[in-house]
């Protein structure tokens, strides 16, 4: 049984960790401090936390693993050294100094099929490229983003309505399932991690929420795959008459309307693009409930004939 110390913050961590804690023997917990969170902006514990006090586990939640002074406490936390650090979506850039500190280095759960979307963000970008499919990879981390070679990989298709949410949860699961398989043979020297090849590595920075705000110029298609990018998180939304509509479903149709005009076409609502119409299915008014389009257009009847920005 491993002696591990685990770093994670979000949701995407939680079943890695419970997975560990099952099978191996995890002696800390490293994630992010706590912080305001939601509309309240009242202060919150990370998920991974959460766990962690659940079973009792020591927790290390440094502002940046980077500096020395941080480093040295980290030693002091944990003066026996474990065999690896397994780390998934912790959301700081670690140094080599820490990741050289267990027997074995530090292994990475990432939710992509690397090189392609190192980064942050990689289940959104996966969706907003019409990737066919996507996975997860298991690396030796190194000083770089993402760049460290890989130990194994498994791959899923893409469903047509994939959204981010959707994608999150598969790889959640699909990530941990596949370090448990690949760690003792890991640990035993059995596998040989294989380097990247870094001519065929894309990017996937951090979104910010501002890429929610839909450009109608792009085409129905792309404007498709953001809207189920973005769900939950950060959204995609427009502006009508100055107030802020969300688009939270919709479907791509074929004919022409200007770009970001309401029109009817058949009996149903669609909104001009680039390329191609936008059917929306379901909207949020800010202040308001979700409703599907039938019942918005009911209660917004000149929302037809209107041009969305």
């Amino acid at each position: 049984m491993a002696r591990i110390i685990f770093m994670g913050t979000p949701d995407f961590a939680v079943q890695t960790l419970q997975a560990l804690i099952t099978h191996h023997d995890v002696i800390g917990v490293i994630t992010q401090p706590d912080r305001p969170a939601g509309r309240k902006q009242r202060i919150r514990e990370s998920p991974v936390k959460q766990v962690a006090l659940a079973h009792d586990i020591p927790i290390f939640q440094p502002q940046r693993l980077r500096k020395a002074e941080t480093i040295a406490e980290l030693r002091a936390w944990q003066p026996d050294t474990p065999d690896v650090y397994v780390v998934a979506a912790f959301g700081q850039i670690l140094p080599q100094e820490v990741l050289d500190i267990p027997h074995h280095g530090s292994l990475n759960v990432h939710a992509s099929l690397l090189p392609r979307w190192r980064g942050a963000a990689p289940i959104q970008a996966a969706i907003r490229a019409g990737d066919s499919e996507s996975g997860v990879t298991i690396m030796k981390m190194d000083a770089g983003l993402d760049t460290g070679p890989m130990l194994a990989q498994r791959a899923i298709p893409l469903a047509p309505d994939e959204t981010g949410q959707s994608l999150h949860d598969k790889l959640a699961t699909l990530g941990a399932e596949l370090l448990l398989e690949t760690l003792p043979g890991y640990l035993a020297g059995d596998i040989t991690p294989q380097p990247q090849d870094d001519s065929l590595a894309t990017l996937a920075p951090q979104i910010k929420k501002e890429e929610g705000h839909i450009d109608w110029s792009q085409s129905a298609a792309s404007i498709e795959r953001l809207v189920r990018a973005f769900t939950p998180w950060p959204g995609t939304y427009t502006f009508w008459d100055g107030t802020q509509l969300k688009i939270l479903r919709g479907e791509v149709g074929d004919g022409h309307a200007d770009a970001g005009v309401v029109i009817e076409r058949d009996e149903r609502i669609a909104i001009g693009t680039g390329e191609g119409l936008y059917y929306p299915q379901e909207v949020q008014l800010a202040g308001k409930k979700a409703v599907d389009i039938e019942a918005f257009l009911r209660g917004h009847q000149t929302f037809i004939g209107a041009r969305l920005g």
